[in-house]
């Protein structure tokens, strides 16, 4: 076994890998950016090296400096984790020439499996089902466009040197195809350095279910079941689980041996997972507009409804790991030290077994009512539920930030990963559901809200699953106001009030207590609550009671607050809440959801006037891609203006309403901060 490893990553990952390695005595060393410098990742290692700029073209794409830091620290091997340089076939062989083992599998696999045409050849010739596309080398786009039109659409357009959903397009019809494929071609050039493509048929409601395979250098190979990765945004993976339901033995049989046989026909060795894309057929109409079935839940043959097709080979660790390992009870960063110091696989195939069922969700710094706007600011709260760190457990949580730590734009807009595990699916999704009530994070925003809602969707719960899952429950899914002004309000008043108690003083001119020598006295409250104004009256009585009146609602209020929250009694109802101020807001934490609540001072916004018109800003720091207009040019609301690529993924910025622009103020290439004024509009 290694002495001491570099981890050429950051985040999660790194963390997750330097405590593997801490059990098993392996000292660590992390590699940090400029805005790396005080990460907990950096902390969780024994040594830490600086390599850059906060870029990761300038830091965690270096692949020269992260060469220099293992070999001036002593360390005998590296782990690249997921993305950046983990299946960089270049970066693989460098390490070997250096005399470094690299923490995964032969550049040979990676450079075999990394193209996605050339792998689709080997599959072929490996008897592994394909997907029917175009798969070669021509690149011309008046070529691409006659495939597309041969294949039929929609087709789904796939960076070929790609992964993580970027570069990657689905097109419905013939005429949208050149536009669609500039752009996947640009963001996969950003995002690779290279911009060829595939396309291929866009399979009609599937799923998506990988395969985690292991090899050895002595020829071993095992597959280690599968895990459904189908609820997705963006092509990126939202929920994963395993193993995937309805799921037959006979099933699980035939994909684990044909995901075998795709890492046997490129000599892997190592942890990597094998992709597919799994048609579902027959069953009662769906309610999706573009799909003619849904997969039966009860009765028929689960395995004749359902064909798959391979899709890809990620030549890493998965970032949905931990579900496998939750299943199984094994921890595959250990298996994968081990197997890259020259041990055999712990296991043999019929050593390995099935336990329970486990669900991960990705905790993401985004805004889901907003098509998923990548999110960056300071996490102000950030509060967990109880959980295990990288062993198995009811819930556990990967991460790489602690409160107060960025998220900034120039990584992944990963927050946490939520693992749960029990004995059935049932248990599982209520723990789910329990650890993201749990979850409380201020300062920016994020997707957790989202994720309780698709947790209890119909589809979700039913386990009616494929890849437009969120787009076919958007009616439950988006726009969703879990507690109400009324509730949200109640808490924040009675916050606001136990704070103005905690800071009165002995004498009676600092008292807020609503006391009058003769008469009542009413107090009134100017709210914001999701994007409107509300007023809320808190009556004091004599006898020291209070009633509130707001949203329609009029009743008692009584509080009491501890270390655990608030205790809140208003009229029939009584809840146990968190609230967190921030500024002027107050976010309210119940069971049934997270809100926000703004309390006005008017005497501090006092004499402001109206917001500014005619102006269309940045929604988040980024880099401008490109323009779709010109001055002068008449624009209709919904139009797309211009485009912004932030957190390794493009963002197109559309018209908020009808108007002429008058000037652009950016030119494409430049970079801009949260907020700027990037064209003017009349």
């Amino acid at each position: 076994m290694f002495d001491k490893i570099l981890i050429a990553n950051r985040g999660e990952i790194a963390c997750r890998v330097a405590a593997t390695a801490r059990r098993l005595s392996i000292r660590t060393v992390a590699v940090y950016s400029d805005a790396d410098a005080g990460a907990k990742h950096v902390a969780a290692c024994d040594e830490a090296v600086h390599i850059g700029g906060s870029a990761p073209r300038d830091s965690y794409l270096r692949w020269e400096r992260i060469l220099e830091a293992a070999q001036a620290t002593g360390a005998q091997a590296i782990h690249p984790g997921y993305g950046f340089l983990s299946e960089n076939e270049a970066f693989a062989q460098a390490c070997a020439d250096a005399g470094l083992v690299f923490i995964g599998p032969p550049a040979s696999a990676i450079q075999a499996m990394g193209l996605k045409a050339e792998s689709k050849r080997l599959m072929q010739q490996a008897g592994v089902p394909l997907v029917p596309g175009y798969h070669g080398a021509d690149q011309d786009p008046a070529l691409l466009q006659r495939e597309a039109d041969r294949i039929g659409y929609p087709v789904l357009i796939k960076a070929s040197a790609g992964g993580g959903g970027k570069g990657m397009r689905a097109v419905e019809k013939a005429e949208d195809f050149a536009a669609a494929l500039a752009s996947c071609q640009r963001e996969a050039r950003n995002s690779f350095g290279d911009d060829a493509v595939l396309v291929e048929k866009y399979v009609q409601r599937p799923r998506h279910i990988e395969i985690q395979v292991f090899g050895d250098s002595h020829g071993n190979l095992v597959h280690l079941f599968e895990r459904d990765c189908s609820v997705q945004r963006r092509h990126q993976k939202v929920l994963e689980e395993a193993p995937a339901p309805g799921m037959t033995p006979e099933l699980r049989r035939r994909m684990g041996e044909a995901a075998v046989a795709a890492a046997r026909a490129v000599g892997y060795v190592g942890a990597g997972t094998v992709e597919f894309i799994v048609e579902q057929r027959g069953g009662a109409p769906s309610r999706h507009p573009r799909d003619s079935s849904r997969h039966p839940r009860e009765g028929g043959d689960p395995e004749a409804s359902m064909e798959f097709f391979f899709m890809e080979m990620n030549t890493r660790l998965q970032v949905e790991h931990p579900v496998t390992e939750a299943i199984t009870g094994l921890d595959l960063v250990e298996w994968q030290l081990r197997v890259a110091a020259g041990q055999p696989l712990p296991l043999r195939q019929e050593d390995l077994r099935i336990e329970g069922h486990a669900i991960e969700a990705r905790i993401c710094a985004e805004t889901p009512d907003t098509n998923f706007l990548p999110a960056t600011g300071r996490l102000a709260t950030y509060r967990k539920p109880p959980a295990t760190a990288f062993t198995p457990g009811p819930v556990r949580i990967d991460d790489g930030v602690r409160q107060g730590d960025e998220i900034s734009p120039y990584y992944d807009s990963m927050v946490a990963k939520l693992i749960v595990h029990g004995a059935t699916r049932a248990q599982a999704l209520a723990r789910l559901d329990a650890a993201l009530a749990a979850t409380q994070i201020t300062g920016l925003s994020t997707n957790v809200q989202f994720l309780r809602h698709v947790v209890r969707s119909r589809s979700f719960a039913q386990a009616d699953l494929d890849t437009a899952l969120i787009q076919r429950e958007a009616a439950v899914l988006f726009q969703q106001e879990p507690v109400g002004l009324p509730l949200a309000a109640a808490c924040a008043i009675a916050t606001t009030l136990a704070g103005e108690q905690a800071l009165a003083g002995a004498d009676p001119y600092s008292r807020r207590d609503g006391w009058r020598s003769h008469g009542a006295w009413t107090r009134r409250f100017l709210l914001e609550f999701a994007g409107e104004r509300h007023e809320a009256l808190l009556a004091y009585g004599r006898d020291g009671t209070l009633r509130l009146s707001v949203g329609g609602e009029d009743a008692p209020l009584a509080f009491e607050t501890g270390a655990d929250g608030l205790d809140l009694r208003w009229g029939a109802r009584r809840v146990r809440a968190r609230v967190d101020a921030l500024g002027e807001a107050l976010h309210v934490f119940t069971p049934q959801g997270a809100t926000r609540v703004v309390l006005i001072d008017q005497l501090a916004h006092a004499g402001e006037g109206e917001a500014e018109g005619g102006r269309l800003t940045a929604p988040m720091p980024g880099k401008v891609v490109s323009f779709a207009v010109r001055a002068g040019d008449a624009v209709t609301k919904g139009q797309p203006l211009a485009v912004m690529e932030a957190m390794k993924m493009e963002h197109t910025i559309a018209a908020p309403a009808d108007g002429t622009v008058a000037e652009l103020l950016y030119a494409p290439g430049d970079q801009v901060a949260e907020g700027a004024e990037l064209l003017k509009m009349a």
